[in-house]
């Protein structure tokens, strides 16, 4: 893909495709050392078939925390929320969506195709099923040659697409990703972040992604949650101008620098320099 312009404009998702996630005065609190810590206050947020949603804030302001209440892996202390029409919990026993970690979290003993089948055999699927899908997911992230290799034969970034495969091996129509680049050189961030991008192209997935980063954020989402200093709240929801399909050349564009400059002011507005 090249870098050097913007690719042929694609429509971004439809006003009116179907809810995917639906929060309405969604709240998150729990006890630390006696003391009780809200975490998320007042949450609204409605993300759609097809969109890639990232949640940009300061440290502690929750991003991580509203993915996990997504994921049913926090309970929600008021409010609504609701996964694929149906209550979190029920999502995640449906299976109804992938999470993919800061870490990769691979098992260093299992191959790379062994790591990617995990939760397919987990669900008891036949093994022939389960070595396709393997093969087909690791193609699809680019890592076709390398389901015979062990994780500490590869980078970090290859790793992380590992757990990316391992995330969509079992189909689910929405992708939950924690800040999964952060701790990679900014050379391998941009590779994945294009690798990303066109995966979400392909699979018309949807996607919630956390990052800290204001660059990655406006370059891959089609709308930016802006969030702020605990107790987390949004403070903004920036509908993405930029075509679906984008190369990292856009990012010196007018329009780029004018979402990263909205997103800036957005994260000033909550006191993350305070």
């Amino acid at each position: 893909m090249g870098e050097s312009a913007l690719l042929a404009s694609e429509t971004v998702p439809a006003p009116n495709a179907p809810v995917v996630v639906e929060a309405r005065g969604l709240g998150v609190a729990f006890e630390t050392d006696g003391q009780r810590v809200n975490a998320l206050t007042s949450v609204d947020l409605t993300i759609r078939r097809g969109d890639f949603v990232s949640l940009i804030g300061p440290s502690g302001c929750g991003k991580t925390t509203l993915l996990r209440a997504i994921a049913d892996l926090q309970a929600p202390s008021g409010g609504t929320l609701t996964v694929n029409g149906m209550s979190a919990a029920e999502a995640r026993r449906a299976r109804a969506y992938g999470y993919v970690f800061q870490a990769p979290a691979l098992y260093p003993w299992r191959s790379v195709a062994r790591n990617v089948m995990l939760p397919l055999e987990i669900m008891g699927m036949a093994r022939g099923e389960r070595t396709e899908r393997a093969e087909r997911y690791l193609r699809l992230v680019g890592l076709g040659d390398f389901a015979r290799k062990f994780p500490w034969q590869l980078s970090g970034g290859m790793q992380q697409r590992v757990s990316i495969a391992r995330a969509l091996c079992f189909e689910p129509t929405l992708l939950l990703m924690d800040e999964p680049f952060g701790a990679l050189d900014e050379i391998t961030r941009d590779g994945l972040n294009l690798h990303l991008h066109e995966l979400w192209r392909r699979t018309g997935m949807s996607v919630v992604f956390v990052t800290h980063s204001i660059p990655e954020a406006v370059f891959l989402s089609t709308r930016i949650v802006v969030m702020s200093a605990r107790p987390g709240r949004i403070i903004d929801v920036i509908d993405s101008p930029l075509g679906a399909a984008r190369a990292l050349g856009i990012r010196e564009s007018a329009e780029f620098l004018a979402v990263a400059h909205r997103v800036r002011e957005g994260l000033r507005a909550g006191h993350s320099y305070d």
